[in-house]
C-alpha cells in the first residue's frame, strides 16, 4: 500500500494502518544533520508550528560564515519519518567558556518535537554532547519549554501581533500617544524613505552607533553580510533620510506571514521628534503593502524597561519566552547578560570611546556573547 498526502494539512495519510502502528513503537533515533538532509530539515522546521526562521538552515550558514561557530544540528527519526529537529551552535567565548546554544544570536530557538519521546531524544542527545565537548552550559531559546524537569528563566519577552488588512489602517493601530509621535515625524517634508537591499553598509553604521549609545557590542558588519547572502528575497533594509542624510534604518528579517524588523539604527544627532514610531509605522505600512500578515517586534529582556514598553507603548503586548538552561555538574551559568552588575562598569567606559574602536571590538567581542 502507498502513502497519499492530505494537501490540507500536510500530513501523512496512511493507507496501511499497521504501517503507522510500527512506526509509532520503533525507537527514535538521533542522527547528526548531513548536507543531504537539507530538504528534510527544512521541510520539518516549515511545517512546525513552533518552527521559525532561526530553526532553519539560513541562519545555520550565516552564523557559521560571520562567527565560524560550530554546529551540532540533530535530527530525530522514527520509522523512517523525522519527528523532531534541534539546531545548535558551540561557542567558545573568551568571558565564559563553550558554551551550546540553540540558537546564537537569535530570538528563538530549542527543540522542535512532534511528541514528548522525539523532544526528550533530543534533549538526551544534546545533553551528552554538551558533556563530550566539555561545554558549561546548554541553553534553549524555546517558545514553549519542551523539557519539564528544566527550569524555566523568563528573562526575555517577545511582542507579536496581528498586521492590519490595509495600509491606511496601520497608524490607526497606534495608541493615541505613539500616533501622534509618528504623525508628527510624518508631518516633516525633509523626511523620505528608501526600502531595498542596496543600503546595508549605512544601515550597519547606524545600528553601530545605536550600540554604542546603548553601551553594547555591536555585531560585525560580516554578519549582516551573511545575512542577506543567506536569505535571498527574504530581508529588506528599509533607511530613513532627512534632507539626504540616513537618520534611521532597519534590517527586518521575512519569514511565512511575518515581517520581523531586527536590527535597528539611529542616529542620535537626529533631534527628530517621533522618528523612531515613524521607522516602525513605515515598517508595518510596508508589510501590509506587500501581503505579510503578522509583525513580530522581537525579543526585549523583561529588565530593559524603555524597549519594553516603548513596543506596549506601541500597541504590542508581552508574552514572556520560556528560555531553559542545563548547567553542566561542575560548572558555573554563564553570566553575559548586559544587565548583569558584572558588567557596569565596562558599559559605563563602551558609551565614551570613538566609532572607530567601538566597531572593530563589539564585532570582535560578540564572537564570546552569543546573544
Amino acid at each position: 500500500m502507498t502513502t497519499t498526502i492530505d494537501p490540507a494539512f500536510r500530513r501523512p495519510v496512511e493507507s496501511n494502518a499497521a504501517a503507522e502502528h510500527v512506526r509509532q513503537f520503533a525507537p527514535v533515533q538521533i542522527h547528526s544533520f548531513e548536507s543531504r538532509l537539507s530538504d528534510d530539515w527544512q521541510s520539518y522546521v516549515d511545517q512546525h508550528a513552533d518552527g521559525t526562521l532561526f530553526h532553519g538552515l539560513a541562519w545555520k550558514r550565516a552564523v557559521e560564515q560571520a562567527f565560524g561557530h560550530r554546529s551540532w544540528y540533530l535530527m530525530a527519526r522514527q520509522g523512517g519519518r523525522v519527528v523532531g529537529v534541534l539546531p545548535l551552535a558551540e561557542v567558545r567565548s573568551v568571558l565564559a567558556g563553550r558554551l551550546l546554544v540553540s540558537v546564537p544570536y537569535g530570538t528563538y530557538g530549542g527543540i522542535l518535537g512532534d511528541d514528548v519521546a522525539s523532544r526528550r531524544a533530543l534533549f538526551r542527545a544534546a545533553e551528552s554532547l554538551a558533556g563530550r565537548i566539555g561545554a558549561s552550559s546548554l541553553q534553549l531559546r524555546s517558545i514553549h519549554a519542551a523539557i519539564p524537569r528544566l527550569p524555566v528563566q523568563h528573562t526575555h519577552a517577545t511582542f507579536r501581533k496581528p498586521l492590519p488588512l490595509a495600509a491606511s489602517d496601520v497608524l490607526a493601530a497606534f495608541p493615541r500617544k505613539a500616533r501622534a509621535a509618528a504623525r508628527r515625524a510624518a508631518s516633516r517634508a525633509d523626511l523620505s524613505v528608501e526600502f531595498d537591499g542596496a543600503h546595508l553598509a549605512t544601515l550597519w553604521r547606524l545600528y553601530a552607533r545605536s550600540m554604542r549609545r546603548l553601551a553594547s557590542p555591536n555585531y560585525p558588519y560580516r554578519f549582516f553580510d551573511a545575512l542577506a547572502r543567506a536569505l535571498p528575497g527574504r530581508h529588506v533594509v528599509q533607511i530613513v533620510r532627512s534632507q539626504g542624510r540616513p537618520v534611521a534604518g532597519l534590517l527586518t528579517l521575512l519569514h511565512g506571514d511575518t515581517v520581523m524588523p531586527y536590527f535597528m539604527g539611529m542616529d542620535e544627532r537626529a533631534d527628530i521628534y517621533g522618528l523612531s514610531h515613524y521607522l516602525y509605522l513605515r515598517s508595518m505600512t510596508w508589510g501590509v503593502e506587500h501581503g505579510y500578515r503578522t509583525y513580530d517586534f522581537g525579543r526585549t529582556r523583561v529588565d530593559n524597561s524603555g524597549p519594553f514598553n516603548f513596543k506596549r507603548f506601541c500597541g504590542f503586548e508581552p508574552t514572556l519566552l520560556e528560555y531553559q538552561t542545563l548547567v553542566m555538574p561542575g560548572k558555573a551559568a554563564p553570566d553575559l547578560s548586559p544587565g548583569s552588575q558584572r558588567w557596569a562598569t565596562a558599559r559605563r567606559v563602551w558609551k565614551t570611546l570613538p566609532l572607530s574602536l567601538t566597531r572593530p571590538l563589539g564585532g570582535w567581542l560578540s564572537r564570546s556573547i552569543p546573544g
